[in-house]
């Protein structure tokens, strides 16, 4: 089976997919073969899972996650907004097997996503939005499920293939990949306390916040903000700010052609040297080096 998308240019020169997704069919599966990678950055509305196996070395991009990964990967998309793509990195493989599904998000619609059988599927598609990826143990699982989709030529059993496919994912440990501020997350879903915090962050990330300052904008004593903020992001204020902050930096390195040095001082941090370590260290790849790999694969068709 041959993979035809079509493609539209978007303002920002990343690739927008329309693929093969006939509107009587529930998803979309192809199974092929490869020496290499040579497809371009892109975005699509579908949801996508995607397997590669035999690509140790290959450099899996979603958003501002770039990791580089071993003889198996397994991803799953979740969001229209977030780009994504496999690159040749440093793999050296000659035979690559790929596996993609790509489903429209009617195929599981939020009345039936309410369902308490569906629970954990559901809560695994919220955490797609900003890209997940599973270990080793999990993909192994995944496999035969994964596998059969691709031989299976009924079309009713492949459905109840992907639904187990689905829910053995959900019953899975995962990673999430994009940070919200790259993805362009609302978490609508929160407290209103917190996403009082949270807009205040986005909105004077810039410059320094102070934890007395953020701790008034909840109505809260510095200490009990401290507990009841970690409590309920997982993360201390700190790290927080640090991701929002690299988050806007990642995004602007791929809509503009503002110098690091501009995006450092813009994004609130006020050492260059200090914003390239930081950046290295949570994303891989240094500012310069995720700016090029977003400029060379949205540039190949």
């Amino acid at each position: 089976m041959f993979f035809i998308a079509t493609f539209v240019w978007l303002m920002d020169d990343i690739l927008y997919e329309i693929p093969p997704l006939s509107a009587s069919d529930c998803f979309y599966i192809v199974d092929r073969r490869k020496s290499e990678f040579n497809y371009p950055i892109h975005r699509h509305k579908e949801l996508e899972i995607n397997f590669v196996q035999g690509a140790a070395g290959a450099q899996r991009v979603v958003g501002d996650s770039i990791e580089t990964i071993g003889d198996l990967d397994l991803a799953m998309i979740g969001s229209e907004d977030l780009e994504h793509v496999w690159n040749q990195g440093q793999c050296r493989s000659r035979d690559i097997r790929e596996i993609t599904i790509q489903f429209d998000k009617s195929l599981l619609p939020r009345e039936l996503l309410s369902r308490n059988q569906f629970s954990s599927i559901s809560t695994m598609l919220d955490k797609a939005r900003n890209g997940i990826s599973f270990p080793p143990e999990v993909i192994l699982k995944a496999f035969v499920y994964l596998d059969n989709l691709a031989a299976n030529k009924d079309s009713f059993n492949q459905l109840m293939l992907m639904l187990n496919l689905l829910y053995t994912l959900s019953q899975s440990e995962f990673k999430v990949l994009a940070s919200n501020t790259f993805a362009h997350i609302d978490k609508s879903n929160e407290s209103r306390r917190i996403q009082k915090v949270k807009e205040y962050v986005t909105e004077n990330c810039d410059h320094e916040i102070t934890l007395g300052e953020i701790a008034a904008v909840a109505g809260m004593s510095p200490s009990a903000f401290s507990r009841f903020f970690k409590s309920a992001t997982g993360k201390t204020l700190t790290a927080y700010i640090l991701e929002i902050r690299l988050g806007n930096a990642a995004r602007d390195l791929v809509n503009t052609t503002n110098t690091i040095a501009e995006i450092c001082y813009s994004s609130g941090f006020n050492n260059v040297s200090n914003f390239n370590r930081l950046f290295k260290k949570c994303k891989g790849v240094t500012p310069k080096e995720f700016r090029q790999i977003y400029k060379k694969h949205s540039a190949i068709v």
